[in-house]
């Protein structure tokens, strides 16, 4: 009994329509800024605009996995099922673009 109520404890099924509201409307801004940003031409010409996008593209990925694929509230053994894969796939992807080039560190000078 004692080891169901701690799985009932860790595993929150439901979530009100006020979260799912929010997390919509954190998404619509973080959306709104990354197209402003496109349409920025000193901006998008910049070095910064494409690292600027990807880190609010995955800011927005985590976002939709923990909220609408119920990730911030199942099991542990789930959030470590899909973040350890997808830890070492992004990590295989970073140092094939070492690998090949597109990453590149130029020494200025």
């Amino acid at each position: 009994m004692e080891h169901h109520a701690q799985l009932d404890a860790d595993h929150q099924t439901h979530v009100d329509w006020k979260t799912y509201r929010w997390v919509a409307l954190v998404l619509l801004v973080f959306t709104i800024v990354e197209v402003w940003l496109y349409y920025l031409p000193s901006f998008a010409q910049s070095r910064w605009f494409v690292p600027t996008i990807l880190i609010i593209g995955v800011i927005k990925f985590a976002i939709v996995v923990m909220f609408y694929m119920h990730l911030k509230y199942d099991f542990k053994l789930f959030r470590a099922l899909f973040v350890g894969p997808l830890t070492v796939a992004i990590a295989i992807l970073i140092s094939l673009l070492f690998l090949f080039g597109k990453l590149s560190i130029h020494a200025a000078g």
